[in-house]
């Protein structure tokens, strides 16, 4: 990505804080690939065929930040990192829909082919992952935030130490005890 385009995300973002619904509009073409992107990682450990693409996890990410208001954006790391944390979140409420219609939730009834999609086991990973997050988030944030930024936003240690304002060492050393501790919650 080029410098120019560069400051004109983070310009977009700003006037897009400041009520400009247009700004909108025009920074979605300058993102959508960086968003892709980081859509098709958070998916990586999805089972392949899942009923989310990267494409449709990237919208409802947008159409939920669409209708933030007066949400201020630092810069463009400070927006891929809220982005990430969103598309989580939309894949957490996947697997909990899908958990909860495998156990009948009123669903309607669709065909074993369908069904068989997303594997419970990926779903109840994905929600045992998501739990310990919180978990270790309640413990100590910057962790979370950490392992938010790394893992699900894919940022490097540079970018995830200028989003979080921390040193990069800081944040190698953060991302080490944040993973350990995962395990143990998760291996627990």
């Amino acid at each position: 990505m080029t410098t120019v385009s560069q400051r004109e995300i983070t310009r977009l973002l700003a006037d897009w804080a400041g009520g400009d619904r247009e700004a909108l509009g025009r920074l979605a073409p300058l993102v959508h690939a960086e968003l892709r992107r980081i859509a098709r990682r958070q998916m990586g450990g999805e089972r392949q065929g899942h009923t989310l693409q990267a494409t449709a996890l990237v919208n409802e990410a947008y159409l939920r930040l669409a209708g933030q208001e007066g949400f201020e954006w630092r810069d463009r790391s400070h927006f891929y990192a809220v982005c990430a944390q969103v598309m989580r979140h939309v894949l957490i409420d996947h697997a909990r829909a899908h958990a909860r219609d495998k156990r009948g939730g009123g669903a309607p009834h669709v065909s074993l082919d369908e069904a068989a999609v997303m594997s419970g086991e990926s779903a109840s990973e994905l929600i045992a992952l998501d739990e310990a997050l919180r978990a270790l988030e309640e413990v100590d944030p910057r962790k979370g935030r950490v392992v938010e930024l790394r893992y699900f936003a894919g940022l490097s240690i540079e970018e995830t130490a200028e989003v979080l304002n921390i040193s990069p060492t800081t944040v190698r050393r953060e991302w080490r005890r944040a993973k350990a501790w995962l395990y143990r919650a998760l291996a627990g």
